[in-house]
């Protein structure tokens, strides 16, 4: 007696593999949007540490936050943040809005991020921090 071995897949087998493998990629693929927001994010903050840190480097050479001081208001390098300044002699508040693709509806992490003379972090979204 011999026995006959079949040499592949059936055609159900198939089918389940590929149901598998659409599942897992579309649940990867929200979370990578995610991600790729969250990155973004992180240029924002960016953007308010370094102003801040200009503004105390100006505070301590002229004696407040209003004196001598060019502070870049405009947008993040990458586009992705327009930055906001108020200011006087003794306090100062930073406040990054989000630009383009910010502000779609998938962005639920950080639409603004806000940073001011006392270092307190702050903002909109889930994470802005």
């Amino acid at each position: 007696m011999t026995k006959h071995y079949s040499a592949g897949f059936s055609l159900i087998e198939l089918m389940i593999g590929i149901v598998i493998i659409g599942t897992l990629a579309s649940i990867a693929t929200s979370y990578y949007g995610q991600y790729v927001i969250s990155a973004k994010c992180s240029e924002g903050r960016s953007a308010l540490l370094e102003r801040s840190a200009s503004l105390e480097k100006c505070k301590a050479i002229y004696g407040a936050y209003n004196n001598n001081c060019n502070i870049d208001t405009g947008t993040t390098s990458g586009g992705n943040f327009s930055i906001g300044l108020v200011r006087d002699a003794t306090t100062f508040t930073l406040t990054a809005t989000g630009t383009g693709q910010m502000v779609s509806a998938e962005n639920t992490i950080c639409t603004t991020i806000t940073l001011n003379h006392l270092s307190v972090q702050g903002g909109s979204g889930t994470e802005p921090w």
